[in-house]
């Protein structure tokens, strides 16, 4: 199957329901939500990202964690039987705005 569609869906779904699965997350009117991949083929590698905003004040760095989160364990349970010894790594925030913090850029 389409294994970088069904994981940008899963991403999008999972992003969308943080509150259900990280306590005192609460649930939030998402104004943006994208799942994109690149795939890095002398790396033998998909780098992911989830972006997600919102017109609120709060944050929504752990909608777009658990996103980038779900989208890459779902390429890992398509391709497991291919490969058992691929690794998910390096997930992490790149740039925040808004929320009680401010605007960070992890550079």
């Amino acid at each position: 199957g389409d294994v970088l569609g069904v994981a940008r869906v899963a991403g999008i779904m999972a992003a969308k329901r943080t509150w259900e699965v990280i306590p005192l997350c609460h649930p939030l009117l998402l104004s943006h939500l994208a799942v994109e991949f690149e795939i890095l083929e002398e790396e033998c590698a998909v780098r992911a990202e989830c972006t997600v905003k919102l017109s609120g004040k709060t944050g929504v760095e752990m909608e777009a964690l658990t996103g980038v989160s779900v989208a890459l364990l779902t390429i890992y349970d398509m391709c497991k039987a291919i490969d058992k010894g691929m690794e998910l790594g390096e997930i992490r925030l790149v740039h925040k705005e808004g929320g009680k913090s401010g605007v960070y850029d992890r550079g």
